[in-house]
């Protein structure tokens, strides 16, 4: 199975992890074809264990090797393209952002939805184990729900990536 793993949280706020060591770990917990993308904290691996396995071992590594509260999203590379696929608002709009949620809890995905958002300021829609959003480019940690993921609760939650970063984890 080719899974796509997204780290939360790192390279911003003190938590550095150089994707050259990412690799090396995910190497040695035996995963196949690792490859990163960009620096944020995105890989991809080949493998025959479950999701749930992989996410366990690589959270359990990256607490071990980097000592910090490490959560991941795990999902195959085909459950990726459904969520990318199913976007809901128009793409690409100048001085906008694309971005999907990954959100590991449904109350949270659900408190979420219920923020009563400005459409002309941001918009957000569900998906499935997802929230959409767009946003005025600027705006992304100053808007309503900017401001509430960045909460300390959603930590262990959710992790965001722009559309553009997820079209590249695709190719």
């Amino acid at each position: 199975m080719r899974y796509v793993i997204l780290l939360r949280g790192v390279n911003v706020g003190g938590v550095t992890v150089r994707m050259a060591e990412l690799r090396e770990l995910l190497e040695g917990l035996g995963y196949g074809e690792v490859t990163t993308v960009l620096a944020s904290g995105n890989a991809l691996v080949t493998s025959d264990a479950s999701a749930a396995r992989v996410k366990a071992d690589v959270e359990a590594a990256l607490r071990e090797r980097f000592g910090y509260d490490a959560w991941v999203h795990v999902m195959s590379t085909d459950a990726l393209r459904t969520i990318v696929d199913a976007y809901p608002f128009e793409r690409g709009r100048d001085g906008w952002h694309d971005y999907v949620l990954f959100v590991l809890d449904g109350g949270v995905q659900a408190r979420i939805l219920e923020l009563e958002l400005d459409p002309a300021h941001e918009s957000a829609a569900s998906g499935d184990g997802v929230v959409y959003w767009t946003v005025p480019k600027g705006d992304t940690l100053d808007s309503q729900l900017g401001t509430a993921i960045g909460k300390a609760a959603y930590k262990p939650h959710l992790t965001s990536r722009n559309i553009n970063t997820l079209d590249k984890l695709l190719r």
